[in-house]
């Protein structure tokens, strides 16, 4: 007969991990596949200083290192496979296939794929990340304390960003795309009384020049195509995410921007003994410390769900 689990979960982020450490403590018989990015967007994250219980700060790979072995040392399998396909069964067990083609079947699935963050797709760009360029003000407008910095978007993020870091920085350049803002009203009246905020329309990014820290940016205005350099030491990106659902699709619920959906006030997915946490199912906090929560929230919800099985 084969093995059935009683929990696989899908990623290794916050939310991945915290849930692999309720359930090694509930004592169920689990795996966590870590998929292709083992740590998830954190691991990109050069400092930390707002995840709690660390004073000083911490490098987002350290962090991710720390949740693995906490996981482990309660008993978690940790296994750097991916998954690459599910297949989901109402009221029985349900099955992944993994990289290599193997087959597991198991009562209940976590899943915790994340999100990933919309980038220019130029030059330079991937390269600077941690060093120059940032998807998270909040997370990283810190380090820019009293500096020149820039945010790509005319959306609510980028004018909510741009709010947050106007307050630490010194010149905050909104680079948006088009003849106008695309967020919310209340946003925009907000913005335009505060001295520091200077909005860039009709421009658009066209290099990111500087070799191990960010330098300048090289912007292009779309009508005249005049070339506008400005002096920033930090870019943030603020032109939306993309939740890693592609192994869900057609099989879980998904909202109209591809997250998944979840029932309220719960993990749990359209699917009995399915459920989702972080940044998967959430497109408003994107923090590590909310993913981390609903990373407990879904152990808790399989303990529950198994006691019923």
């Amino acid at each position: 007969m084969d093995k059935i689990y009683d929990c696989i979960i899908i990623g290794s982020g916050p939310a991945g991990y915290s849930s692999s450490i309720y359930i090694a403590r509930a004592d169920l018989n689990h795996i966590l596949y870590t998929g292709n990015k083992p740590g998830g967007q954190l691991i990109e994250t050069n400092e930390i200083e707002n995840y709690p219980g660390f004073p000083k700060g911490i490098k987002g790979y350290i962090l991710m290192k720390k949740l693995q072995k906490q996981a482990e040392r309660f008993g978690s399998k940790i296994k750097f496979n991916s998954v690459k396909d599910i297949n989901f069964y109402k009221n029985k067990k349900h099955e992944i296939i993994l990289d290599n083609n193997e087959k597991l079947k198991t009562k209940t699935i976590i899943i915790a794929t994340g999100a990933s963050p919309k980038y220019l797709d130029i030059d330079n760009e991937k390269s600077l990340i941690g060093h120059g360029i940032s998807t998270c003000a909040t997370c990283d407008g810190f380090f820019y304390k009293k500096k020149n910095v820039a945010i790509i978007g005319g959306g609510d993020k980028a004018l909510e960003e741009a709010i947050y870091l106007s307050k630490i920085c010194n010149n905050i350049y909104i680079i948006i795309r088009k003849n106008k803002i695309k967020a919310s009203k209340i946003l925009e009246n907000k913005i335009l009384h505060i001295n520091n905020i200077k909005l860039l329309f009709n421009n658009e990014v066209k290099k990111i020049i500087g070799l191990k820290t960010l330098e300048y940016l090289l912007c292009k205005n779309n009508i005249s195509n005049e070339e506008k350099k400005i002096n920033v030491k930090a870019m943030f990106l603020a032109i939306g995410n993309k939740p890693n659902t592609n192994l869900v699709k057609k099989k879980l619920y998904l909202d109209y921007n591809g997250y998944i959906i979840t029932k309220k006030g719960s993990t749990k997915t359209n699917i009995p003994g399915v459920f989702a946490a972080g940044d998967v199912q959430d497109p408003i906090y994107r923090q590590a410390i909310t993913s981390a929560g609903t990373g407990c929230m879904a152990a808790i919800d399989v303990e529950k769900y198994l006691t019923l099985f």
